[in-house]
């Protein structure tokens, strides 16, 4: 579809000018087609905070819609822990957890549903069973409710601060306490959407414990502890510290270290979740080993410091 920008336009972003033009497409979809290159500006690409002139067409390409239901598929998926109301897995880097803008299929939730059959309906049907998620290039245990007592049970659970959420992480520079505790509230950050900041004064409470496993000349192997969930919590905290996570360039990691091989997704790992079921009387614990990739790549940086 053509669209035209006339004067009264002049002035406008260009997500928000589809947004009023397309108001049946929500503003966040219209975002991801204009950052996947489906929107063109007078035949060019633009960013979706191009400021309008007035007078210029706007070409835009629809991607196709993602469905209004998840639908189990056949995906490979590593069962850590499972009872009648929950289940652990182990998540590897690369998969979205459930759907959303640019991914209809190919998710956790696909492979839960083929793998387990009905979930719990409490975050409707397009999130089935999720209480909580992990970053895309964040691998990992992830736990999902089966029933929605479970659903309800785990909810109060993440909310309550009862679950404990153990993290591994390798991020730049050395740290100079073995030791700390980030409280910085997070929020969205102003000029690039795509990341949270926490070095505003506004924000949600957050709070994050590392304690340093390992030191090396240029980076910081660390055990992390999170008391809240928030998005991009761990990277947001510790690149507010001046240590991004390994390979995390969105936050301001480089994209390669000198002499190390190329890791290809981020160093962050979900190593531990202790939760409670309503099927089990004592606490569950569940674990998952470094990825192969991860661990590759310590070995690599334990071998160059000799």
């Amino acid at each position: 579809m053509t669209l035209r920008a006339d004067s009264a336009d002049s002035g406008k972003r260009l997500d928000a000018f589809l947004h009023g033009a397309l108001p049946e497409f929500s503003r966040s979809r219209l975002q991801s087609w204009i950052k996947s290159g489906r929107v063109l500006v007078d035949g060019q690409g633009a960013r979706a905070s191009y400021i309008l002139r007035g007078g210029e067409s706007i070409s835009v390409t629809p991607a196709e819609l993602p469905p209004l239901k998840a639908a189990p598929e056949e995906l490979p998926l590593r069962v850590l822990y499972e009872d009648s109301d929950v289940v652990a897995v182990d998540k590897p880097a690369g998969m979205v957890v459930h759907a959303g803008a640019g991914h209809a299929n190919g998710t956790l939730v696909n492979a839960l549903l083929h793998h387990f059959g009905p979930l719990s309906s409490v975050n409707g049907d397009l999130r089935p069973g999720i209480v909580h998620r992990l970053d895309r290039e964040t691998s990992g245990v992830l736990v999902a409710a089966r029933t929605d007592r479970a659903h309800q049970s785990l909810a109060a659970q993440f909310h309550d601060r009862q679950v404990e959420k153990i993290y591994l992480a390798l991020v730049h520079g050395r740290m100079k306490k073995p030791q700390g505790r980030i409280t910085s509230p997070i929020s969205r950050d102003p000029v690039r959407r795509t990341r949270m900041t926490a070095k505003l004064a506004t924000g949600r409470a957050a709070l994050t414990e590392y304690r340093l496993i390992e030191q090396f000349e240029k980076l910081s192997y660390l055990e992390v502890r999170i008391g809240t969930g928030r998005t991009h919590q761990i990277r947001a905290h510790l690149a507010s510290l001046g240590h991004p996570v390994a390979g995390d360039r969105l936050y301001g990691a480089p994209a390669a270290i000198a002499g190390l091989p190329t890791l290809g997704r981020f160093f962050l790992h979900a190593r531990r979740l202790t939760f409670r079921s309503p099927s089990e009387s004592n606490p569950i614990t569940v674990e998952s080993p470094l990825p192969p990739e991860l661990a590759s790549f310590l070995e690599a940086l334990r071998m160059k410091r000799g």
